[in-house]
Order: structure tokens, then C-alpha cells, then sequence
């Protein structure tokens, strides 16, 4: 039988898988809190109650 080429696979060595989805990660945390900080900042600062906060529901 022939055998299967074991020489690893082309790529940055030593970068390994939890590397990189824990660089991704905190990539999208960051452009997350961007995000979140700009709608914030756009919105003023009466916006962060709901529009029905303090008011009787059963009345």
C-alpha cells in the first residue's frame, strides 16, 4: 500500500486553532463595543429607559 504524505500542512507555524478564534473573538468584541458606544452617542442620553418605564400596566 502506499503510504500518505505525513509533511504538515502549509500555514504559519505555531499558530494554532485556539490562536486564532481567540484573536477573532476579541476582534468582534471590540468592533462590537464600537458599535455599541456610536448608537449610544447618536441616541442622547434620555434613550436608555424603555419608553414604557414608570407607567402602570394594569391602570
Amino acid at each position: 500500500m502506499a503510504q500518505k504524505d505525513q509533511s504538515p500542512k502549509p500555514g504559519k507555524p505555531g499558530t494554532s486553532r485556539d490562536d486564532r478564534l481567540k484573536a477573532a473573538l476579541k476582534a468582534n468584541l471590540a468592533r462590537r463595543k464600537a458599535q455599541s458606544r456610536a448608537r449610544a452617542k447618536d441616541q442622547g442620553p434620555d434613550t436608555g429607559t424603555p419608553a414604557l418605564a414608570g407607567k402602570n400596566k394594569d391602570a
